[in-house]
C-alpha cells in the first residue's frame, strides 16, 4: 500500500486504525494523520476557541498518538487488548453517537464524557495526605447493583462509554461475590481507566486485565523509590514495578498517576523522570495531579507554590511539544479541556463515591445529591446534572470562559474553581446550599486561615500566569483577527 492510498482515509479512525496495524507504513501514515488532526483542531476550530488553545490541543492529541505508536513499537499491547482498544476507545468513546444527540436535546447541552466512581474506600495503604482518607478498615462502599446501575445509564441515556474508576483502592472493592474485573466484563462496550497503587496486580490479575482487553491501569508513584516508599510506605515501590512487569509481560498498556507536591514538582516533571517511567518502564501516559488541600490532614504547606506550578507547566509543555509524551496536568493542562471539566460539562465529567455523593469533582468534596436518593425518589443519572451545585458551577464555566468568544476567554492556565477561584467556589457552593461530603471537607470550610490561603494561592498564580495568557493567548488571537 503506498502513501497516496493512505490519503485516501476520509475519517480520523480510519487512520488510526491503519496506524495501530501496519507496521511498515506507521510512519507515513503518522504524518497523514498529524495534518488532518491540524486541519479538523486548528483550522476548522468550530467552537472558536483562541487559536493557540487549539495548537495546544492538536500537541496534546500528537503526544498520545506518538505514546501510542511507541506502546504498539515496544510490543507492549497484545493483539487482542489493541484490538479492544480500537472497538472500545476509537468506536465507542470518540463517536459522538445517536443516544449522546438525544441526550443533548433532552438536557439542551451536550451529556459529560465519563464518569469517575471510587466504588469503595477500602485500601491496603494509608498514603500520607490521602485526599479520600482511605485505609484498610473503611467498609463504605457501593453495592454493586448500584454500580451496575450507573454504568448501565450513562450508557443508555448519554451514550457515554467512557469510565473511571479510582479509591480507596478499586482491587479491594467486592460486592455480592463480585469484583471490579468482574464489572468490567460485564460492561464490555466500555473503557476502563483505574487509579491504582498497583500492588494488587498479581501476574494472575494482569492476565484477567489482558483476557478482558477494555481496562488500563494508572499506577500511583511519587517520584523514584524514596519519594514512594516516604508517602506510600516502605517496599511499596518495588511492588509497583513488579505490577508494571507483570502487566508489560501480557500486553496491558497502562499509565502514571503522580502527586506533585511543594517537594517533588520538580523531579515528577524532569526528563530523569519521564526517561524511567516512559522510556525504561514503558509506561503510555500520565497525568499529574497537585496536591490539593483536603482529604487526611490537609494542609496548604503541601501545595505546590505559584512559582512551582508555572515551571510545572513550562517542562510539561516541552515534555508534550518536544518529546511527544503525553503527560497531562489536572490544573495545568487547562488550556487543552477548554478549561474545567467538572460538574457534567459537556465532555466532561462528575464523581460518585462509595457512600453514593455526588460531587463535581474528586477534588470537590461537597455535595448537593446522592445517587442513592435518586434512585429511591425513582430517578436517574439525568437528576445529577440538574442538582443546584452542579448548575452553578457550569454557570461559572460559562460565564468565566467556555461560553465565550475567543478573545473573552478567561485564563485556562488557572481554570479550576475550588483551587484557582476559591471564593467563587464558595459562592455555589453557599448559594446551592452544598454539604460536605465528610469531616475534613467540613472543616475545611469553618477554617477562615483555609480560606484565605486558598483565595490567596488563586490571586497569586492568577497575576502570575495571566501575563502569560495575555501574551500567548490573547495578544494572538487579536493580531490574528487583524
Amino acid at each position: 500500500m503506498n502513501i497516496a492510498k493512505i490519503a485516501q482515509y476520509d475519517s480520523f479512525s480510519s487512520l488510526v486504525r491503519f496506524l495501530a496495524r501496519h507496521r511498515r507504513l506507521r510512519q507515513a501514515s503518522m504524518k497523514i494523520i498529524e495534518k488532518k488532526a491540524r486541519r479538523i483542531v486548528v483550522e476548522e476550530n468550530k467552537d472558536n476557541r483562541p487559536i493557540q488553545v487549539q495548537e495546544d490541543k492538536l500537541a496534546y492529541l500528537t503526544a498520545i498518538l506518538h505514546s501510542f505508536d511507541r506502546t504498539i513499537e515496544r510490543g507492549l499491547i497484545s493483539r487482542h487488548v489493541l484490538n479492544r482498544w480500537l472497538e472500545t476507545l476509537l468506536d465507542k468513546v470518540f463517536c459522538w453517537g445517536d443516544l449522546s444527540r438525544e441526550a443533548e436535546q433532552r438536557l439542551g447541552f451536550k451529556p459529560p464524557l465519563f464518569a469517575l466512581i471510587s466504588p469503595g474506600k477500602k485500601c491496603n495503604l494509608r498514603c500520607t495526605g490521602c485526599y479520600a482518607c482511605s485505609d484498610s478498615a473503611s467498609a463504605a462502599k457501593l453495592d454493586w447493583a448500584t454500580f451496575d446501575r450507573i454504568l448501565t445509564e450513562k450508557e443508555n441515556l448519554w451514550g457515554s462509554y467512557f469510565t473511571v474508576i479510582s479509591g480507596g483502592e478499586p482491587f479491594m472493592w467486592k460486592d455480592d461475590g463480585k469484583d471490579l474485573l468482574d464489572m468490567v466484563a460485564k460492561h464490555d462496550s466500555n473503557f476502563f481507566m483505574v487509579y491504582t497503587n498497583s500492588t494488587l496486580i498479581t501476574k494472575a490479575v494482569a492476565e484477567r486485565m489482558a483476557e478482558l482487553g477494555n481496562i488500563t491501569p494508572a499506577i500511583s508513584v511519587e517520584g523514584f523509590e524514596a519519594e514512594t516508599d516516604q508517602r506510600r510506605g516502605k517496599g511499596v515501590h518495588k511492588r509497583i514495578l513488579q505490577a508494571m512487569e507483570n502487566l508489560r509481560e501480557v500486553g496491558v498498556p497502562f499509565g502514571i498517576s503522580v502527586t506533585a507536591t511543594r517537594h517533588n514538582a520538580e523531579m515528577v516533571t524532569s526528563d530523569e523522570f519521564a526517561d524511567f517511567y516512559f522510556d525504561k518502564q514503558g509506561a503510555t501516559y500520565g497525568w499529574i495531579f497537585q496536591y490539593m488541600p483536603i482529604g487526611r490532614k490537609h494542609t496548604l504547606d503541601l501545595m505546590v507554590s505559584p512559582e512551582q506550578r508555572l515551571e510545572m507547566w513550562r517542562r510539561t509543555q516541552r515534555l508534550v511539544l518536544e518529546r511527544k509524551i503525553f503527560v497531562a496536568d489536572f490544573w495545568n493542562s487547562g488550556t487543552s479541556s477548554s478549561g474545567c471539566i467538572a460538574a457534567g460539562r459537556p465532555g466532561g465529567y462528575f464523581y460518585i463515591d462509595w457512600d453514593g455523593d455526588v460531587t463535581p469533582c474528586a477534588f470537590v468534596p461537597y455535595s448537593t445529591a446522592n445517587i442513592n436518593d435518586i434512585y429511591r425518589s425513582g430517578g436517574n443519572l439525568d437528576d445529577i446534572l440538574t442538582c443546584p451545585l452542579f448548575e452553578q458551577i457550569r454557570r461559572w464555566q460559562d460565564e468565566y470562559a467556555y461560553a465565550q468568544p475567543a478573545e473573552n476567554t478567561g485564563n485556562w492556565l488557572c481554570p479550576c474553581a475550588i483551587r484557582d477561584h476559591f471564593g467563587e467556589f464558595l459562592a455555589a457552593a453557599r448559594d446551592s446550599e452544598a454539604k460536605p461530603i465528610d469531616d475534613e471537607a467540613s472543616a475545611a470550610l469553618a477554617d477562615s486561615e483555609y480560606r484565605c490561603g486558598m483565595v490567596a494561592y488563586g490571586e497569586d498564580y492568577g497575576q502570575m500566569s495571566g501575563e502569560i495568557w495575555n501574551e500567548r493567548y490573547i495578544q494572538r488571537e487579536m493580531a490574528q483577527a487583524l
